[in-house]
């Protein structure tokens, strides 16, 4: 049956509203009306683009037609066999598409804490994608740290190694309004790098030490080999952002000589369940994130840049592909 609106990219730059059928939860499945959701504008763009090399993940995963999205708040409007009746009415986070209904099991769901509001807890993916990178980065009390790319990924990353209490944390990228939408903290040090030598400076405000972790989230190859003059001897290199191509990358001055360790840090690293010697699932990972928006530890809101209704998507998608450096959070609504 009609009536169930969903975010399709037809074609290279083409976006569009298909109304598809209205999924009928299977057994074990959970049906789902959407409340919110937010754009990638990194995962998202890239696969609508198509600009990434032939025979990469990329081509393998980014199709055309694609239905788009996987940050995804909604609730729960029915239950199909075998799955308790208690789960309707509650809101719950998945990685579903930008549709108004779906259908999913309820391993896949993250139950949201009453106290977090929809606009907060849209960005959970995203702070699943951090909090595993800080992890696998090893990032502790009073290191220094570089995070290169103040898209959503490095807002959040500045954020989170900031309540890991590394200091100084440099913030890194050419765009002013993205720097702009840094908190105010003595800890974070802005930096533009077309205007600032970041290595002199990370250099000088560490007393010499340079950073102990460098994040890469500009997904650019080309900027990557720059990027390790900031680190210091045995610091970990870390690959937040998805690289869209390959870097040129001497790996004997700029990695063994050195003897930095380089970290991917893939969402899909995490671990399926919780293990003895690493329980920090996505779901265990949006709990967190979860407890840190009700406790007032984080704050969202500066991150929204766009708020509109889902059928202003192909519109939203063009100015994203146009200019990305003058939006951050866009959120597309999908009912009251």
């Amino acid at each position: 049956m009609p009536g169930n609106p969903t975010i399709v990219f037809a074609a290279p730059c083409e976006v569009v509203i298909e109304d598809r059928d209205v999924p009928s939860p299977g057994p074990g499945e959970l049906l789902i009306r959407t409340r919110l959701t937010l754009i990638s504008t990194g995962t998202e763009l890239t696969i609508l683009e198509g600009k990434y090399p032939p025979g990469s993940a990329w081509a393998r995963y980014g199709k055309f037609p694609f239905a788009a999205g996987y940050n995804n708040i909604g609730e729960v409007v029915g239950v199909g066999p075998e799955v308790a009746e208690e789960w309707i009415g509650r809101r719950i986070a998945t990685q579903g598409n930008h549709a108004q209904y779906l259908c999913l099991p309820p391993a896949l769901a993250r139950p949201i804490r009453p106290e977090v509001a929809d606009e907060q807890a849209v960005f959970f993916t995203i702070a699943e994608i951090v909090m595993n990178g800080m992890r696998r980065g090893g990032v502790t009390w009073g290191e220094a740290a570089v995070v290169n790319g103040l898209g959503l990924l490095g807002q959040l990353a500045v954020r989170l190694c900031r309540l890991a209490a590394a200091r100084p944390v440099f913030a890194v990228d050419p765009a002013g309004p993205r720097r702009a939408c840094l908190p105010e903290d003595p800890g974070i040090v802005p930096v533009n790098p077309l205007e600032q030598d970041l290595a002199e400076l990370v250099a000088t405000m560490t007393r010499g030490r340079k950073a102990d972790v460098v994040f890469e989230v500009t997904g650019n190859p080309d900027l990557i080999p720059g990027q390790v003059s900031a680190l210091r001897r045995q610091g970990r290199f870390v690959i937040l952002s998805s690289p869209k191509g390959p870097s040129l990358f001497d790996f004997h001055d700029l990695c063994n000589s050195p003897s930095f360790t380089i970290i991917g840090a893939h969402n899909g690293s995490h671990p399926k369940c919780e293990e003895g010697d690493n329980p920090w699932t996505m779901l265990r990972h949006a709990e967190l994130f979860f407890d840190l928006l009700a406790q007032g530890a984080l704050d969202m809101t500066p991150l929204i840049s766009h708020r509109a209704p889902y059928t202003d998507a192909p519109m939203l998608y063009q100015m994203l592909v146009e200019d990305r450096s003058q939006a951050m959070g866009v959120l597309l609504r999908w009912g009251e």
